[in-house]
């Protein structure tokens, strides 16, 4: 925003404008106003999910196993760590050096195979009815961030509980907790002159249409006296105060406003779109939103590789993450080290996984239709062992949770499911994740069924 003054009063079409996000129509106060209703109090901690969807390999990140037959043994190799005992992949240098700020899960697991399907069971905690293959399910119960939004309900600075950096997943839908629900996506922060994408007003009315805030406020009090000639619109000037607040005032638009950081600090991070995802998370979590969930699918809009799954074929496995891992290194360890800097690791917890993991037998391609550069080495979908990466939240750090078998295929010791992450997630969030939900035929349907949280870090 700046701080000059409009040139002239803004026209009353425009203004009718003014607060619609691209939520289905609905206003930026109708939002708020639907938020406030599902719950009070905004507590203090926040959940940074770096979500890296089409599930990466538990052999070439954080299980590797070196001693398995070359079938199995994957093309990288395990380096040492400050923690005894937890090793993890050589391409990770900087996560070797602060391990005790973080814990290892290796024995995640669940039934799903398909991408959408397994995606859907980790962030909502409930299994798809029909399993589907082809990795076009949509959620029928909402995510985590969902829930936490409609659990904590709306904010009083207008800032939104549920957050997509720099979008948010497309699998899952609010359902029967409503569209106001659905996580605000903040667009892309690496672009030229950055800023969030639904907090624009509509086409042809930018933020310094806007500056003179208190010509804003009065045309919109001489609208309302318009209109309200049957007192329809009585008790809504909270949440139309809180709109515009959000709209107009400094607090939101600067927890967005990434240009703030110091150069050094995003250079720390990587001039990368996941370095400054991560950052902008933590500008977000920092200023109160309950849940971040960061896209870690394409690091930049080059990449050849839209997501981690690397099967035998274009996503070599080899050289996909020979792309991926420097810059997912420098930027959750930066994440990591900048939240613990800024005594935040009890309020923010910060979990990076996928869906599932990927199969321990490799799998060879000669030739795939179209391209070049064969042959291809890679690995299939795996939901029967995963691994998760958790810092933070207050948590014990410095451990490695269960065990896998010899190749990495399913748990020997401590198995964990996705409802024990979710719960150990809730926990952190101060919400009851036994309370029921009511779905749209008026039923209760419990946050999560089964889960706890996991015991090794409390």
């Amino acid at each position: 925003m700046h701080d000059s003054l409009c040139t002239g009063p803004l026209p009353r079409r425009e203004f009718l404008r003014v607060g619609t996000l691209a939520l289905g129509g609905l206003t930026l106060a109708d939002l708020l106003a639907a938020r406030a209703m599902a719950g009070v109090g905004d507590p203090e901690t926040s959940v940074i999910l770096f979500w890296m969807w089409g599930g990466p390999s538990q052999l070439e990140t954080y299980d590797m196993k070196p001693d398995a037959p070359s079938a199995y043994r994957g093309p990288f190799n395990p380096i040492q760590t400050k923690v005894p005992g937890m090793e993890f992949v050589e391409h990770f240098p900087r996560q070797a050096k602060i391990a005790d700020r973080f814990s290892i899960i290796r024995t995640l697991h669940h039934g799903m195979s398909a991408h959408n399907d397994g995606s859907i069971t980790v962030l909502s905690g409930k299994e798809p009815a029909a399993p589907d293959p082809t990795s076009t399910n949509k959620s029928t119960h909402p995510d985590f961030g969902m829930i936490a939004s409609y659990m904590r309900g709306s904010r009083t600075d207008g800032l939104p509980q549920y957050i997509g950096v720099h979008r948010s997943p497309f699998m899952t839908a609010p359902n029967y907790l409503g569209l106001m629900h659905k996580a605000f996506d903040s667009g892309d922060p690496t672009v030229k002159g950055y800023a969030p994408n639904n907090m624009k007003l509509a086409a042809g009315i930018d933020g310094q249409r806007l500056n003179d805030r208190k010509s804003l406020v009065t045309q919109f009090d001489q609208f309302r006296r318009d209109l309200d000639l049957d007192g329809s619109l009585g008790g809504t000037e909270d949440f139309r105060r809180a709109a515009f607040q959000m709209l107009t005032g400094s607090k939101v638009a600067n927890a967005f406003d990434i240009s703030q950081e110091q150069e050094s600090l995003r250079d720390r991070y990587g001039r990368h779109r996941w370095g400054q995802n991560c950052l902008l998370a933590r500008r977000l979590a920092e200023a109160g939103a309950a849940v971040i969930n960061i896209d870690a699918t394409a690091p930049s809009n080059k990449s050849a590789y839209f997501s981690w799954d690397d099967h035998a074929g274009p996503f070599h496995l080899v050289h996909a993450n020979l792309e991926r891992f420097p810059q997912y290194d420098q930027a959750i360890s930066t994440l990591i080290e900048d939240i613990r800097e800024r005594n935040l690791d009890r309020k923010i917890l910060v979990v990076a996984c996928g869906e599932f993991g990927r199969t321990p037998r490799l799998s060879h391609r000669q030739t795939f239709p179209g391209k070049k550069g064969g042959p291809w080495l890679g690995r299939d979908h795996w939901p029967g062992a995963f691994s998760a990466l958790i810092s933070g939240g207050g948590l014990k750090m410095g451990q490695v949770v269960g065990s896998t078998n010899s190749k990495a295929e399913y748990p020997l010791h401590d198995p964990v499911t996705p409802q024990d992450l979710l719960a150990t997630i809730y926990r952190h969030l101060g919400i009851d994740y036994s309370h029921d939900l009511v779905n749209f035929s008026g039923r209760p349907v419990p946050i999560l069924s089964s889960g706890r949280p996991i015991s090794q870090l409390l």
